[in-house]
């Protein structure tokens, strides 16, 4: 049982991932020649293409990304509650779930790419790569809000704990804010 939930894990945090990284790599207008973003948009066009022609998008933002991330992560969601044999949850209490997870995985993919970034900036600083680069676009962001307020100092940039501080402080509020109480499946 307990392999076949890690692999419903897996299988979920990846193909929910790739679908709101389509949906940030467009709301941060991120380079779409870059081959990662590339990659991306070829992945998760064939799920997509369906959705967009219901959901049309306005702007710069793809509502009809956050549908499908929305939804792939509930039926992943209900496979690994009929996994592990618990009973379906009522609508709202389900709906709260798979909301919880899938804020819980935009914050995982920040959180890694955060750590990336700044093993990146260590091991290889100024160095270029694809990858790097759209976490780059990514990130910053978020870190360039929190830098007005504390610019980096002597060569430090802070900004990056700051905001892995906010996301741990999120994280471990979002059972909370959104009353999730499914303690088997956290």
């Amino acid at each position: 049982m307990s392999v076949l939930k890690i692999l419903v894990d897996t299988l979920s945090t990846l193909l929910v991932t790739a679908v709101l990284l389509r949906f940030l790599l467009q709301l941060v207008r991120a380079d779409f020649y870059n081959p990662v973003s590339q990659a991306i948009v070829k992945l998760t066009s064939p799920l997509l293409s369906p959705l967009r022609r219901l959901i049309p998008g306005f702007g710069s933002l793809d509502p009809s990304s956050l549908v499908l991330a929305f939804l792939v992560q509930g039926v992943f969601v209900f496979i690994k509650i009929n996994i592990m044999g618990y009973m379906l949850p009522p609508a709202g209490a389900f709906t709260l779930l798979t909301l919880f997870f899938l804020l819980e995985t935009l914050l995982d993919f920040y959180t890694f790419a955060l750590i990336v970034l700044v093993i990146s900036s260590w091991v290889a600083p100024g160095s270029y790569s694809p990858g790097l680069a759209l976490l780059h676009q990514l990130t910053d962001p978020l870190c360039n809000r929190v830098r007005r307020f504390v610019p980096p100092l002597g060569g430090l940039d802070f900004s990056v704990m700051i905001v892995m501080f906010g996301i741990f402080l999120l994280k471990n509020a979002l059972p909370g804010l959104l009353q999730v109480r499914t303690v088997g499946l956290l």
